[in-house]
């Protein structure tokens, strides 16, 4: 069977443990198709040493240079988009059209990434006071470490390695161990692209060596993406030890949708928002809040219809709206959370438990469920479920259902469906959600912008990718310089008062 390695810098040991290995499945088959090496702390510290010895000459290269490996590793995702998407597809189990789109969106970033010569200039002060001119510039931390989900193999890798590697650090990996075969080819072709060795890594593994990363003195940053509470976790251990931390949780998006809004866009933007990628998306739109009795029964009406005609199927069918989650322990998971909302008191409209595909049998597959009446005092509400389940919370008004989203643990993304201007005015200025969609289900924000939750969604000041990338990977510095004026004495008084602009 084979083994997936890591991707380390020429000269440090692969291998530390051969007995620390994990499964790798077909989530559409639910057959182990390959087993992953996990890294131990003294792997993780070889690859820290490497990455350090590395790292200076990287970061001595001008930004224009670093971009045009950048470029290049552009060009090979493209040229590659194809047989990355399969790959991708094969261990996760989202479609192969989704798989591109997971590709796409991290692409966009590296798109980004490339502009590094503008977007680490300084700043410069010609005669900010006598003789003195000051000016600054943003220098990178040294290496840094990304730790990475299963549900966005080529995406979220991207989001954290592009604005990382250009701005002169050194990035070291650890993506999630049910999909690691996408960074491993990633890395495969920036080294291609001509990245220097050493300079990015990818060490497979579980919380040991997340733990490791996490405590390594010479590790400077933290980037992480995964469940609230192991990011808050990271984020404590990271901060009390003087590290920066960007750290990305959970979410429970909500689609407010009001009477006016054209409801068989809404429906058609809600099934592929909430269904898509079975579910498996921090930005997915699992409550849908319709507003006023007669909006909740025409909608409920719609989504019904529907849902009967979605397309459960092989990540490679053309057709398919969506494939197998990627474990058969997720999905029990999943169905344990449709166990609970039934015993709630919600009403399951439609039951996706128990969907098997001919042939498949084994696979990991479920249905589409919808629940309506949900109310918020329900855990299967409060909590992210991650899997194909829609659930209705009935709202009176507007601001009922503003409430609602403002009220939740999480603040990752919201919707709202409508076509009155003033509403959605209201809307964008009340909700305390970090992300917002005006009649877009998916507000995940282009890659010169930023991605980043409120409350128990993200953890940090920085935000992923965009702008806040660049200042989270690098950190500011300020030099006030005066040359000597020939025949001019200087003032020995002078000297002891603090500098002033006078």
């Amino acid at each position: 069977m084979q083994v997936i390695e890591h991707v380390l810098a020429h000269g440090v040991t692969r291998v530390a443990d051969a007995t620390r290995l994990a499964d790798v499945y077909d989530p559409a088959t639910g057959s182990i198709q390959a087993q992953v090496r996990l890294a131990d702390a003294d792997e993780v510290n070889a690859a820290v040493a490497a990455a350090r010895a590395a790292q200076p000459a990287w970061a001595a290269l001008n930004p224009q240079r670093r971009a045009r490996v950048l470029f290049r590793f552009k060009d090979l995702i493209e040229r590659e988009m194809d047989a990355l998407a399969r790959l991708l597809s094969s261990e996760h189990g989202k479609t192969v059209a989704d798989a591109r789109g997971d590709i796409q969106r991290g692409l966009d970033v590296v798109e980004f990434a490339c502009g590094v010569p503008h977007l680490v200039k300084g700043q410069y002060s010609h005669g900010a006071g006598p003789g003195i001119d000051v000016f600054s510039l943003r220098a990178p931390l040294g290496v840094v470490a990304g730790i990475t989900p299963f549900n966005f193999p080529a995406m979220i890798p991207l989001w954290m390695l592009a604005p990382a590697l250009a701005t002169g650090n050194a990035f070291i990996l650890k993506p999630s161990e049910r999909a690691p075969s996408v960074p491993v080819r990633l890395a495969e072709l920036l080294a291609e692209a001509g990245l220097p060795d050493g300079v990015l890594q990818v060490l497979h593994g579980d919380r040991v060596a997340v733990e490791a990363l996490i405590d390594h003195p010479h590790v400077k940053a933290i980037s992480f993406v995964g469940s609230s509470d192991i990011a808050q976790a990271v984020y404590a251990r990271g901060t009390a030890l003087g590290k920066r931390v960007q750290a990305m949780g959970g979410a429970k998006n909500h689609g407010i949708v009001l009477p006016d809004a054209d409801l068989d866009q809404a429906v058609s933007d809600i099934l592929g928002a909430a269904f898509g990628s079975a579910g498996e998306r921090c930005m997915a739109l699992p409550v849908v809040v319709p507003v006023g009795e007669r909006t909740a029964e025409r909608l409920r009406e719609k989504l019904v219809s529907g849902i009967a005609g979605l397309r459960v199927g092989l990540p490679g069918d053309e057709d398919a709206d969506y494939g197998p989650v990627v474990t058969a322990q997720h999905r029990a998971r999943i169905e344990s959370y449709i166990q609970m909302g039934i015993e709630e008191g919600a009403e399951l409209v439609v039951d996706g438990r128990g969907f098997t595909l001919q042939g498949h049998e084994n696979g990991f597959f479920i249905g589409p469920s919808l629940f309506d009446r949900v109310t918020p005092a329900m855990r299967s509400y409060q909590d992210e479920i991650f899997g194909p389940v829609l659930q209705m919370v009935r709202a009176e008004t507007l601001g009922e259902a503003v409430a609602l989203a403002t009220a939740h643990q999480y603040g990752n993304g919201v919707a709202i469906f409508t076509r009155d201007g003033g509403a959605a005015r209201e809307f964008v200025d009340t909700v305390e959600v970090g992300m917002v969609g005006i009649n877009v289900p998916i507000p995940v924000p282009v890659s010169y912008h930023s991605f980043g939750g409120w409350k128990r969604s993200a953890f940090g000041d920085h935000n992923q990718y965009g702008m806040d990338s660049i200042r989270f990977f690098t950190r500011t510095k300020v030099v006030t310089q005066r040359w000597p004026t020939a025949g001019v004495a200087a003032d020995r008084g002078a000297a002891f008062l603090i500098p002033t602009s006078g």
